[in-house]
């Protein structure tokens, strides 16, 4: 039907365009033209940003605010996105540009920039701020006098080196001679209500000048940027009440982990998610622990504390809407400044020593050891909001369909003579019933995403639960009929307790999806073997096939793994091409460029 109509609204289709299209629709199911659509958006997309970015900017350009997003699971995007929407509705032009997209030499163009970015690991940047964040500390970096900006991090105050990507790129950008007209705002994982404040001041700060500038060129309003995608009601603020299906444990009764596969039904929600991207997840603390908390603090249960606009009784706000788990400096100096606790208040002066601190315990510890008799509300008041754990997602809805999948290895350690759980993993492990409601919402992921080119091959290194995505890739190739090869590199302590997911692995060997399988069970010999081992082992074949133009992905461990496998590629690179170290890294930024280097890590 609205092929059809395509002649009489005017389209830029040709007849004959119109007919090959209607051709192509007749031949795919509602899933692969959801796809289409998406990558037909994308691509368009693309072109109009290399013409925007890359040009000499016009007399509209010159008045346009730039908002630059770098984002490893997509907060910073959604706080971007929230940005362009208010500037837009008070009549300003908007450039908003991911910085994977940006090129940097751009930079001499702007007149108001405004930066977006979160921090992970060590200080490190994500992953899409990389390139532009090494530039601006390079000889290369344009002169800004005269450039407007604002920065905002986003950041979780538990890290070290909290916002440092933020600082990093406003001090870098005012050595070049940028002023800041709006002071940033470092924020913490509860970000929602200072984002919205800051969004609104920083534009009241640009506006009087851009107005200006837009009324000396005509007035005339254009936004640049990704188009609109319809979006599902349910999100971070707004999860979706999900039934939870399964709870399996699959790793073997003698493993020294417990992983466990999780299904989710999605039925009766709007929420879509493609292979790479997260689910949130929202839990309930363990009411035993609430139940201690409260006799440690002195405080009846049925007390009535006020969170945000709600009231609710200060049992059910701690069990549902409070952080109990993730130990973090703030708590530890509003709680010292609240009780008084001279232990406590020594650590508040004291950054090193806080880090110390918190490092083993989880905030009920802190309660524990330094019991105090509190007033229900200015106890709340200590505690920050309970953030959802993000998952990476190890399903494709093209064979799910309205369930999505979760592979989690509970977080269990002993401390201080008890045993200790994770948040969520616990919650899910050894709490939850199948059949219960479990809140969720998707975080899309840009940053790790399979080739659009279905003949691609595709190397996927993902030890312990780092294999989530890419059973989901699997998934997704195997209903795609994709013929690219695929490689698997998997790596756990032992083959007979922890080769998850072993016989759907066999069974995509089998069938020839997966091309190559390298498992490495670093405890079943008497010298441990790492994915970076087999990586090197194999080095002649992975080399090849990068340049046979493979995608390489790496899923996991951040700080440890994910660095052994960089410097595993390096060092592949250059035994295979005779280049030194500087040339093998500048190959691997060159794949990143090209969203051929890809990582999801934590």
């Amino acid at each position: 039907m609205l092929l059809s109509q395509l002649n009489a609204l005017a389209s830029p289709l040709s007849q004959e365009q119109v007919q090959k299209l209607q051709g192509l629709v007749a031949e795919l199911n509602p899933i692969q033209q959801a796809w289409v659509s998406g990558y037909l958006a994308a691509n368009a997309n693309t072109a109009a940003l290399g013409g925007v970015v890359g040009a000499a900017p016009s007399v509209g350009d010159a008045a346009a605010l730039t908002i630059l997003y770098g984002s490893q699971t997509g907060n910073s995007k959604g706080v971007a996105t929230k940005l362009k929407e208010q500037a837009e509705s008070r009549g300003l032009a908007v450039k908003l540009v991911s910085m994977a997209d940006y090129k940097p030499t751009a930079l001499k163009k702007e007149k108001f920039l405004t930066v977006v970015v979160s921090t992970y690991g060590e200080g490190e940047p994500p992953e899409d701020a990389e390139t532009l964040h090494e530039f601006l500390a390079t000889k290369k970096a344009p002169k800004l006098d005269g450039v407007k900006i604002a920065v905002i991090g986003l950041g979780d105050s538990s890290y070290e080196f909290f916002c440092q990507t933020a600082k990093d790129f406003e001090q870098r950008l005012n050595k070049l001679g940028a002023e800041t007209i709006y002071q940033r705002a470092d924020l913490d994982v509860d970000y929602d209500d200072e984002a919205a404040s800051w969004i609104s001041g920083a534009l009241d700060a640009f506006e009087p000048d851009l107005k200006a500038q837009q009324g000396a060129t005509g007035g005339q309003v254009v936004s640049f940027g990704a188009p609109a995608t319809a979006a599902s009601q349910y999100t971070k603020q707004n999860p979706f009440p999900a039934e939870l299906s399964l709870v399996q444990k699959i790793t073997g009764r003698d493993s020294s982990k417990d992983v466990r596969h999780v299904e989710i039904s999605l039925e009766g929600s709007d929420i879509t998610y493609t292979p790479g991207d997260s689910l949130g997840v929202y839990f309930l603390n363990d009411e035993i622990l609430v139940d201690e908390v409260l006799t440690l603090t002195q405080i009846d249960g049925v007390s009535k504390v006020k969170i945000a606009d709600e009231e609710l009784s200060v049992r059910d706000a701690l069990i549902e809407k409070l952080e109990l788990t993730q130990s973090y400096p703030g708590f530890v100096e509003k709680y010292a400044i609240a009780t008084g606790a001279p232990e406590l208040l020594k650590l508040v002066e004291d950054k090193a020593a806080m880090r110390e601190y918190i490092e083993p315990r989880q905030i009920f510890d802190v309660i524990r050891q330094n019991p105090a008799a509190l007033e229900a509300q200015t106890f709340v008041d200590c505690l920050r909001k309970l953030q959802a754990r993000l998952y990476s997602i190890a399903s494709s809805q093209a064979e799910v369909e309205d369930e999505v999948h979760l592979t989690i290895g509970l977080v269990e350690f002993e401390a201080f003579g008890s045993e200790h759980l994770g948040g969520c993993s616990g919650y899910l492990a050894r709490r939850a019933e199948e059949g219960c409601k479990v809140k969720v919402y998707s975080e899309h992921n840009d940053n790790f995403r399979l080739p659009t080119n279905d003949e691609t091959p595709v190397i996927m290194v993902g030890p312990g639960t780092g294999i989530a995505p890419f059973r989901a890739f699997l998934q997704e190739r195997d209903a795609r009929e994709a013929s690219g090869k695929n490689w698997l590199f998997f790596g756990n302590p032992h083959f007979t307790q922890d080769f998850l997911y072993q016989v759907e692995i066999q069974g995509y060997l089998k069938s020839g999806l997966l091309s190559k399988v390298d498992v490495a069970f670093s405890r079943d010999q008497a010298e441990k073997v790492y994915v970076q081992d087999k990586l090197r082992q194999n080095s002649k074949d992975v080399f090849a096939w990068l340049e046979a133009g493979a995608h390489f992905y790496i899923c996991g461990d951040a700080n440890r793994m994910a660095k052994d496998v960089h410097q595993a590629l390096v060092d592949i690179i250059k035994e295979n091409s005779g280049k030194n170290d500087e040339d093998a890294e500048q190959y691997l930024k060159d794949l990143r460029s090209a969203n051929r280097y890809q990582k999801d890590v934590y």
